[in-house]
């Protein structure tokens, strides 16, 4: 008798096959979720966990405080500028040996936080004391060190900032444009961190703006003035590639549809280029040449000038805004153009802008915290300089470098001229009220010494007149101390 071929079931092989591929998706969705959870771990522990310790809604700073002393914060060239004293009862006094001098860009640490104190917490409140001494400490009830931080800040700069304002409310910016570091932060009115709890209902009870804990230097908004006259040009040169043929007559005033623009002063600047109006700050030249420019051309400009958008820093700051479309009056576009209207800027954005420009056209990411040490001065964290954006083409740069230039040598800032340093810039008025000749006094530049780092300033003094008068001087101390010094 035949044996017969016996053949496979194909159904059971096909159940079976489906099985198979059914159990590796499974297997390779718990895997991918695996993956996705350990990536998200990671990410979290590198690049998320300082941001989370931080916030004010973690409990676990609660812990951390029980088992670590605040750590102190440094100066560039190591001033303690922050300190915890702990008396023989084991009380612990958050100390600022300076005080109100750098009350805003340190901050405070009671009643909340605010400036370095904020965001360098996490490096405040964390040890990295060897975990065997970790552990006696704890056994024996002691708080362990916290790690230090040492600032970019430079002392001198900060101190001459502070003085130079003087009994003016206001802002200073100084930084480095090719580094990014910033080197003093002012704002006025201050307060004392020291008795910040004492003072805290008399601080915060003030109305508007007037706050002594708002900083001025990143949250205040200002009309820019003639510092404006700053993008207006560049708008200008960018629209037209005929720019250096510009000429206008001044005559002290400039009227289109029953709106005048005054030169300051009514003063008639004659025949005029586009530097020589931008050096003298011909408010007719500019309100003029400002109903030549594509509006929306001119806002995507600004927008890419970092206005209407967060700037790159991790200090609590303000966004600039430009307001202006094609459907607004010329009166409108006039008084843009000058810097008047509704376009409002912080200092620290006008430092920012001048930054780049000194540093041909790159703008560097600002940045106070230099690095970090352990309670032995062993280096835990150091930060970099790092590129953020390109704002202007090297040949842009050069232009408005030249502009700035001549601001000081033929213009409104000739009283920076002189021999030790070079300066480029550019003054303004700003008036902030219809009811009054009340005017916000600006500088922005920067100042160049072979053998130095450049270093840029935004000055902003509130009601008090013109930039020539009352910020150049004060951008003339910064300079002056920065580059000469004691000498």
């Amino acid at each position: 008798m035949k044996k017969l071929k016996s053949f496979p079931d194909k159904g059971k092989k096909a159940k079976k096959g489906k099985k198979n591929r059914e159990f590796a998706v499974v297997t390779y969705s718990f895997l991918g979720a695996f993956l996705c959870l350990m990536g998200y771990f990671v990410y979290f522990q590198f690049v998320e966990s300082e941001q989370f310790i931080n916030s004010p809604y973690n409990k676990r700073q609660e812990l951390f405080t029980r088992n670590v002393i605040r750590g102190e914060i440094y100066s560039a060239d190591g001033v303690t500028l922050a300190e915890t004293l702990v008396d023989e009862q084991g009380n612990e006094t958050r100390s600022y040996p300076y005080g109100r001098i750098f009350s805003h860009v340190i901050g405070y640490s009671t009643r909340g936080r605010s400036g370095v104190e904020e965001m360098a917490n996490f490096s405040l409140l964390r040890s990295n004391l060897f975990y065997v001494e970790k552990a006696v400490s704890q056994i024996k009830g002691e708080k362990s060190p916290g790690d230090s931080v040492t600032t970019t800040l430079d002392y001198d700069v900060q101190l001459c900032a502070f003085d130079a304002l003087g009994r003016y409310d206001g802002a200073v910016v100084v930084m480095e444009p090719k580094t990014g570091k910033i080197l003093a932060m002012v704002s006025k009115p201050d307060f004392d961190p020291n008795t910040i709890a004492s003072d805290w209902d008399e601080i915060v009870g003030e109305e508007g703006e007037s706050s002594a804990l708002l900083n001025r230097a990143t949250q205040g908004l200002y009309p820019p003035g003639s510092t404006f006259k700053i993008f207006t040009t560049l708008a200008y040169i960018r629209q037209n590639s005929d720019y250096e043929d510009y000429s206008y007559q001044c005559t002290g005033k400039f009227t289109h549809e029953n709106k005048t623009i005054h030169c300051h002063g009514n003063k008639r600047h004659g025949t005029q280029t586009l530097k020589e109006a931008f050096a003298n700050s011909c408010n007719s030249a500019y309100a003029s040449l400002g109903l030549e420019l594509d509006i929306a051309e001119f806002g995507e400009m600004c927008d890419g000038l970092l206005f209407n958008t967060g700037l790159p820093t991790t200090f609590e700051s303000s966004k600039s805004s430009f307001v202006l479309s094609e459907e607004d009056l010329a009166s409108a576009v006039m008084e843009t153009s000058i810097g008047q209207g509704k376009t409002l800027v912080t200092p620290l954005h006008m430092a920012l802008i001048t930054s780049a420009i000194a540093n041909d056209g790159v703008l560097m990411t600002p940045y106070v915290i230099d690095h970090t040490t352990d309670n032995e001065g062993n280096p835990v964290e150091q930060y970099e300089p790092k590129e953020y954006q390109t704002l202007f083409t090297a040949e842009e740069a050069a232009i408005l470098k030249e502009y700035m230039q001549a601001v000081v040598e033929e213009g409104t800032a000739s009283k920076l001229s002189n021999d030790v340093y070079d300066v480029y810039g550019k003054t303004g008025s700003a008036e902030f009220s219809s009811s009054s000749d009340s005017s916000h006094s600006w500088f922005v530049g920067y100042a160049h010494q072979e053998g130095r780092e450049d270093i840029a300033v935004a000055v902003i003094v509130e009601d008090s007149g013109v930039g020539s008068e009352y910020a150049v001087p004060i951008a003339r101390e910064i300079f002056d101390e920065y580059y000469i010094g004691e000498e």
